[in-house]
């Protein structure tokens, strides 16, 4: 299989991945639940792995780096910590269905900062005009997940310091690729998940928490510290990690961690951009193809989407399937950034990229796009 959809997850891991999960399950117990080897193992695995995210993305300490189930999770978090019901919010013009929907069950006014795809002088502008002094929170996401688009968060963030308004960060496609400065922007939180960039495995996410941010309970529960008291503990990570945590997960994204970090997330962004010039030149050159890109990627990631006239884009992931290239197509929990590009009736075909493909996958999908639309 040629795997081209890696913004919905990495399917190819490193090696020390699954191998360190599966040492986990012979060897950990769960931290936090005493002094005997197999739970001290657990701890000394967890906070390793704290200690390598937050050195990783600029957190003061380690305690601010709480583990998740998802990105998902992580910003239901940070949105309803900080957005009360009825609450004011600004969000930009391609966020996820991770954030549009709790936003909407907390039935929160939102303004939308819709600037054109891969302009993001435009989206800044956007944001500048709707940041007020009576909005709750702003959230943004850092990469499009539909088009790869990187959006000007470090404007935003400068943005939302002068008016003093909490900014939410979705880092989902971003993490593992781009830099981020957790402390350098003064982000309320920035969430991310363990499965895509960060080459760990499906049920491992990662929600910093700024210094000074105090985050709202989602679950209550045991917690292995302050056990007389009924209420969670005010402390992170604590707070927010009730129950049992996945030890195999957490030991998992470690080394993929370990992965990016020896790599480098500047050498894994240049490969992923390489190859998504490729596609995007490829794509370019067949009759009535329409490419989501920019020749230069100076304002993309490693993610490609197209549409083909006159060719819904499910017979072509269809045919794509059937010649064993997998990709994504349709909405992509999307609609906001679809709307926002004018694609949210056609939806898209995606090609999203890690570190793991080729030239040669590239050159292998082309052909293959070539015959299903000739």
């Amino acid at each position: 299989m040629i795997y081209l959809d890696s913004a919905a997850t990495t399917f190819q891991k490193p090696k020390t991945v699954p191998s360190a999960m599966t040492a986990a399950m012979r060897t950990m117990g769960s931290p936090g639940r005493g002094g005997y080897p197999a739970a001290m193992a657990a701890a000394e695995t967890a906070f390793t792995c704290r200690s390598a995210l937050a050195e990783l993305y600029h957190a003061d300490s380690p305690e601010q780096v709480v583990f998740t189930m998802n990105a998902t999770h992580g910003l239901n978090i940070a949105i309803k910590t900080l957005v009360p019901r009825g609450g004011q919010t600004v969000i930009s013009g391609y966020e996820h269905n991770a954030v549009t929907r709790p936003l909407r069950a907390l039935e929160a006014e939102t303004a939308v900062a819709a600037g054109p795809l891969f302009r993001p002088a435009d989206t800044a502008e956007a944001f500048k005009q709707l940041i007020g002094p009576k909005t709750d929170a702003v959230i943004c996401c850092h990469v499009s997940n539909v088009f790869g688009f990187v959006l000007p968060v470090e404007e935003v963030a400068e943005l939302c310091r002068r008016q003093g308004v909490p900014l939410i960060i979705d880092a989902s496609q971003s993490a593992g690729v781009l830099p981020l400065d957790l402390k350098a922007l003064g982000a309320a939180f920035i969430a991310m998940p363990g499965h895509k960039g960060l080459y760990g495995p499906q049920g491992t996410g990662v929600l910093l928490c700024g210094a000074d941010t105090k985050a709202a309970t989602l679950l209550e529960g045991g917690t292995g510290s302050a056990s007389i008291q009924q209420e969670m503990p005010e402390f992170l990570p604590d707070r927010l990690e009730a129950g049992t945590h996945n030890m195999p997960g957490i030991a998992g994204l470690l080394e993929g961690v370990r992965y990016v970090r020896k790599r480098g997330e500047g050498a894994i962004c240049r490969k992923e951009r390489q190859l998504a010039q490729l596609a995007q030149e490829g794509l370019r050159a067949l009759p009535g193809v329409r490419v989501f890109g920019q020749p230069d990627l100076l304002a993309q990631a490693g993610v490609v989407s197209f549409t083909a006239e006159g060719r819904d884009v499910e017979s072509i992931g269809a045919g794509l399937a059937e010649r064993g290239i997998a990709v994504r197509t349709g909405l992509h929990c999307a609609p906001t950034a679809h709307r926002t590009a004018g694609t949210l009736d056609s939806g898209t075909v995606r090609v999203s990229l890690s570190d793991f493909n080729t030239q040669e996958e590239i050159r292998a999908f082309l052909t293959a796009v070539k015959a299903i639309l000739t």
